[in-house]
């Protein structure tokens, strides 16, 4: 079980941002490296080691030289606390409050670090205790577990095969306007028809009807 709110250390919103990135960034198989973090932050790397280093004397993160940074066990559990609240707000907007899923990302990313546990598990359960986010984005449990499945992206699918789309790793608004516009969003059903060599175009079929896309877009797209 993960602690109490009243058990774990108290962060600066600032703090658990850092967590949360060294998180995304070690799902890449890797420990998080300084400039990894600051680019995901946008920051200068300079910034990153003062946080780290607190971060490790609060017992959040390991961190060794010339490697890079990993959680521990506490500071996995924080960071996907924070995660949690972070795509259950989404899910909320979008449910709720009417939303587009384009411009959640930002909103979340300012209320997440306010919220407590006792208003996520009421917005949850208000929303039928979703387990994935507006963006196919898995949602963690209270008990910080989480499906952590490893998925090909539509770049990685071969001309005349099918796939269904699951989530986007983008959340810039006008990306996800652009995937809305070709009708790729969570659940939609798509069929790669041909690609051109050298990172050309990808021509897909989504829901039956014929779009063209990019591979560093189509990369972004993750399906089943």
């Amino acid at each position: 079980m993960p602690p109490h709110e009243s058990e774990r250390p108290t962060l600066t919103g600032q703090a658990e941002d850092y967590l949360k990135a060294i998180y995304e960034l070690e799902q890449f198989g890797t420990a998080a490296g300084t400039n990894d973090i600051a680019d995901r932050l946008g920051i200068a790397p300079a910034s990153v080691t003062g946080m780290v280093q607190r971060l490790a004397r609060l017992g959040l993160v390991e961190s060794e030289r010339y490697k890079g940074a990993r959680l521990t066990d506490a500071g996995r559990s924080a960071a996907l606390q924070l995660i949690r609240r972070h795509r259950i707000i989404e899910s909320y907007l979008v449910q709720r409050l009417g939303f587009g899923w384009e411009d959640v990302h930002d909103e979340a990313e300012r209320l997440e670090h306010a919220a407590s546990d006792e208003l996520i598990a009421r917005m949850a359960d208000a929303i039928g205790n979703p387990t994935a986010d507006p963006h196919g984005a898995p949602i963690p449990g209270p008990d910080g577990s989480i499906d952590e499945s490893r998925l090909d992206s539509l770049a990685d699918v071969a001309p005349g095969h099918a796939a269904v789309v699951v989530r986007m790793s983008g959340r810039d608004p006008a990306f996800l306007r652009y995937l809305d516009g070709l009708g790729i969003r969570p659940g939609a059903r798509v069929r790669v028809t041909a690609r051109e060599p050298f990172d050309g175009p990808i021509a897909v079929e989504v829901d039956g009807k014929s779009r063209s896309m990019g591979t560093n877009a189509a990369a972004q797209v993750f399906i089943r």
